[in-house]
């Protein structure tokens, strides 16, 4: 079969300078397609002879799939060159260091908040909220504190304003968060394990106090729980949050109208050039109460003493902030001075867990 050779150079220089892939597929069907020089070349093949057809038939097919072949690869090379002239244009330099920092930053408030919430949850701790305004019951009455109790009279506590002939319980600014655990003991019962993060209000301001300050509580109900099952799970908490191996807790006796028996939990420390570390030295610092909760308490939440028992436990959540990031004076978490927060917040992406790093 005569002009083979011709046809093939001439489809072959024609893809070479096909400049896209319209072009291509235009010489595709000229060459290739259902009517294409070629297949009505293929197609004569039935008015030869045996011996003709054995040869034009190989060359008609290596011909054919020759310029398949081109334009193929041209195809490709032309998708090659696309994607480098993409890549030109929409680069990003992974290399390129000292990206400014986002203007927001993350309060040392809400961080610490996250980290104590994310490392409850990993020993089982669910999050129960409540009003920040209670009346007398739930924040007293229920939690076996008497009447006659310093911390409810008016030089500790704020109360709500009432008219004089109001005969409805009084109202105040919660004083802890452990009306949170009667409300949720009332609604979900027992077992439970719950800690419960909030704002509390103390008529106090110096230093280390302020009348608006951040607290969470813990507590553990179940039918076998002891103060070991509370020793080890501020142990664990301790080792996570401060971020260190050893920690030494010591239990001191102590008093509170919710717990019997309470105790007052100091860590080991030590102060080296006016730098506090913990888990090490001979030094003591007071970090939180607990104790087994009462069974008046229980029993006001509509639990069972006699079939339940637990723990429970409460720490300021300002006061371990300030331990943990070295932050000298409470009073300046609410001055909302900016250069504050830019030295001592946190980036708005990061989000503490326990895998990726509790503080970064």
């Amino acid at each position: 079969m005569d002009g083979l050779d011709a046809i093939k150079a001439k489809y072959l220089e024609s893809i070479m300078a096909a400049g896209d892939e319209a072009a291509l597929e235009g010489l595709r069907v000229a060459a290739v397609g259902k009517k294409g020089e070629i297949s009505l070349k293929m197609r004569e093949l039935g008015k030869m002879t045996p011996e003709e057809r054995q040869v034009a038939g190989p060359a008609l097919n290596a011909l054919k799939d020759e310029v398949n072949s081109a334009i193929a690869a041209k195809k490709s090379g032309l998708a090659d060159a696309a994607l480098d002239a993409r890549l030109q244009t929409e680069w990003i330099d992974v290399s390129l260091a000292g990206r400014p920092r986002s203007k927001g930053s993350i309060h040392p408030i809400s961080q610490v908040t996250e980290e104590v919430v994310s490392i409850f949850a990993s020993l089982g701790f669910a999050v129960a909220e409540g009003p920040q305004i209670e009346n007398d019951h739930y924040n007293f009455d229920a939690l076996n504190i008497a009447p006659e109790h310093p911390s409810r009279q008016e030089h500790d506590t704020f109360y709500m304003h009432r008219e004089a002939n109001d005969d409805r319980p009084p109202h105040v600014l919660r004083t802890h968060t452990s009306p949170v655990q009667i409300r949720y003991m009332e609604k979900h019962g027992a077992p439970c394990r719950i800690i419960c993060p909030g704002r509390v209000y103390r008529a106090d301001y110096d230093q280390t106090h302020t009348p608006m300050f951040h607290q969470y509580e813990g507590l553990c109900i179940d039918k076998d729980i002891s103060m070991a099952n509370l020793k080890w799970t501020l142990e664990e908490f301790c080792r996570a949050f401060f971020e260190v191996d050893d920690v030494e807790l010591r239990f001191r006796a102590s008093h509170f109208p919710f717990t019997e028996p309470s105790a007052e939990v100091d860590i080991r420390c030590s102060w080296d050039k006016g730098q506090l570390k913990l888990g090490q030295g001979d030094d003591w610092m007071e970090i939180l109460g607990s104790g087994m909760v009462h069974p008046k308490v229980l029993q006001a939440a509509g639990v069972d003493p006699q079939e339940w028992q637990g723990f429970a436990f409460g720490m300021g959540i300002d006061r371990i902030a300030m331990l943990k990031y070295g932050i000298p004076d409470l009073r300046a978490f609410f001055d909302s001075d900016l250069r504050w927060l830019r030295h001592y917040g946190f980036a708005s992406l990061d989000m503490p867990n326990l895998h990726g790093g509790i503080s970064r």
